[in-house]
């Protein structure tokens, strides 16, 4: 077998372990059995919502196992078909089973990277807030900017987009946006790019200066049903107005647009693109994401620190560099993942610096618990 080959079967492998590893792959038939006796029980659905979570429950699980005993046995049939090929001289079987086995190395890779992916709210939809920083109209420029990144990140995975808001800049671009992401693990993906966002540019603006920019970026899980968040009425002040966005004419000319406060915490959530019973619905919905979001950061503090923005979007807060003037150069200031491919990466290629997120917050993970054994 080539030494090219050889690496390629060797990350597989590699990705093979970790992937029994997340899975816990000595016990994972085990539970897989004990889910079935769960399902089987007539009273199972007295409790639709509990029933729900577990039927999500075992299909993940259910998922999970396929996908390591596919990759397993696929690897194991190539090499046979390999050692076949080179012991009866067989030139096109070897090179199909090669090809093969490349195809499944980025198969695996990806399912690798997947499996990072197991937080309760990991596979939920997403509320993804851009707001302009420090820096004027060209902050607003920069959080639009931001804005089609991630509407392009999101609709090359075939997620759909849906926005919920938007408060335009008074010379050019947003001063916020608000949009809800709908896909598998949509959230999962997009928790690692809560942050402050640095641009520095030459100004588009006529000034022909050096100038940096600014815009906080959060995501925030969907709330799904079987998580009760419970909201009291006298915390929260909720204001109508008339939306300034880009809508319809029903939109625009009618108090249609709706505010939530939440005085206990300060968050302030708006929707403006629907009609007022909807806007109040996605509001509270968004509402109960963040106030979910403060408890699992309260849970999490340690892992959370590793990728959570605090206080305003200006210097000393940064998560990620885009440099465009003197030189081209997008960094990432958690993990140092960079690229020089600065338009790549504005035109939604964001896969790398997520992943690289997501395996130094597994590793953060695994030391605080390490700690949490001595």
């Amino acid at each position: 077998m080539r030494a090219e080959i050889q690496n390629i079967v060797a990350e597989i492998e590699n990705s093979l372990t970790l992937l029994a590893q997340r899975l816990d792959w000595e016990t994972a038939e085990f539970r897989l059995e004990e889910f079935n006796a769960r399902v089987e029980d007539p009273n199972l659905w007295d409790d639709p919502v509990a029933a729900q979570k577990l039927m999500r429950e075992r299909q993940s699980l259910v998922d999970a196992i396929d996908t390591y005993k596919s990759i397993k046995q696929e690897l194991t049939d190539s090499i046979d078909l390999i050692e076949l090929g080179e012991m009866e001289e067989d030139e096109e079987v070897v090179t199909e089973a090669e090809e093969t086995l490349k195809a499944l190395k980025e198969t695996a890779a990806k399912k690798e990277l997947e499996a990072l992916l197991d937080g309760e709210t990991d596979p939920n939809d997403a509320f993804l807030e851009i707001k302009a920083g420090a820096g004027g109209t060209e902050a607003c420029d920069w959080a639009s900017m931001l804005a089609r990144m991630y509407v392009r990140w999101a609709e090359s995975r075939g997620f759909e987009v849906e926005l919920q808001e938007e408060q335009a800049g008074a010379e050019a671009g947003i001063k916020s946006a608000t949009y809800q992401i709908k896909g598998h693990n949509a959230y999962g993906w997009l928790k690692s790019e809560s942050g402050t966002h640095r641009l520095v540019r030459i100004s588009p603006f006529g000034k022909g200066t050096r100038e940096t920019s600014f815009a906080a970026v959060g995501a925030y899980p969907v709330i799904d049903d079987n998580i009760e968040i419970e909201v009291n009425p006298a915390d929260i002040r909720i204001d109508t107005y008339r939306s300034s966005g880009a809508g319809g004419q029903h939109v625009n000319t009618t108090d249609s647009a709706v505010r939530i406060t939440h005085a206990p915490t300060g968050i302030v959530v708006t929707s403006s693109e629907k009609s007022q019973h909807q806007n109040r619905d996605i509001a509270m919905k968004a509402l109960k994401s963040r106030l979910y979001q403060l408890e699992l950061d309260r849970r999490n503090a340690e892992v959370n620190a590793l990728h959570e923005a605090k206080g305003d979007a200006g210097w000393g807060n940064q998560i990620r560099s885009y440099v465009m003037q003197p030189y081209q150069m997008v960094k990432d200031l958690r993990t140092n993942h960079e690229t020089a491919d600065t338009k790549g990466v504005l035109d939604g290629d964001l896969d790398e610096f997520m992943a690289a997120t997501l395996a130094l917050k597994v590793a953060g993970k695994s030391r605080a618990d390490a700690q949490g054994e001595d």
